[in-house]
């Protein structure tokens, strides 16, 4: 099965490939039904078009969830170069792992309704236990951790982010989650 691989030849359909990813995240994060058609319309595209990168909804959920890891671990080195290492956490937390949580409860709810698509890639826990380990060793060489923290246990901490609402004040909640953790993380 494919997953929507793009030929690096043409720009535009490399552009129309991540605006169809970027419109089915956007959707999966309020429900678990993708349509073709809406999504198609959404990103200002043709539904074959759609159909020529995603043979199948299954194809189009893993894309996304793919993607949506890829970029998780990605934007990491991007915020440390940026800012502070105790202000990547922060940011990386409510800017990108809390939109990507609650994109990942519509691509689970997904994911079990199409039973065809199988269990979502073992290596995206390792990809983001490796981008928390990132950030953690960051913040214990600049002191604003304990350096006894274990990544998988922030990470589960973290996983209070998978409750939010898209719908609600979900960046206060972010912050407030955050806040809670960081006071047990700090030195």
């Amino acid at each position: 099965m494919t997953t929507g691989a793009v030929s690096p030849r043409r720009a535009d359909t490399r552009r129309n490939h991540e605006r169809i990813l970027a419109t089915a995240a956007e959707s999966l994060a309020c429900c678990a039904e993708l349509s073709f058609n809406a999504i198609a319309k959404k990103a200002g595209v043709g539904v074959g078009t759609v159909y020529r990168h995603f043979p199948t909804p299954e194809a189009l959920i893993l894309a996304v969830y793919d993607r949506e890891v890829r970029h998780l671990v990605d934007v990491v080195p991007t915020l440390l170069q940026t800012h502070p290492p105790d202000q990547a956490f922060r940011i990386w937390t409510a800017d990108h792992l809390a939109r990507y949580m609650m994109t990942k409860r519509g691509l689970v709810n997904a994911l079990r309704a199409t039973p065809s698509a199988g269990a979502p890639p073992a290596t995206a826990h390792q990809s983001l236990i490796g981008a928390v380990t990132v950030l953690l060793d960051a913040n214990i060489k600049a002191g604003t951790v304990r350096p006894d923290l274990d990544p998988e246990t922030v990470l589960r901490g973290l996983g209070g982010l998978l409750y939010l609402d898209p719908q609600a004040d979900w960046r206060a909640h972010t912050a407030a989650l955050t806040d809670l953790l960081w006071r047990g993380m700090h030195p």
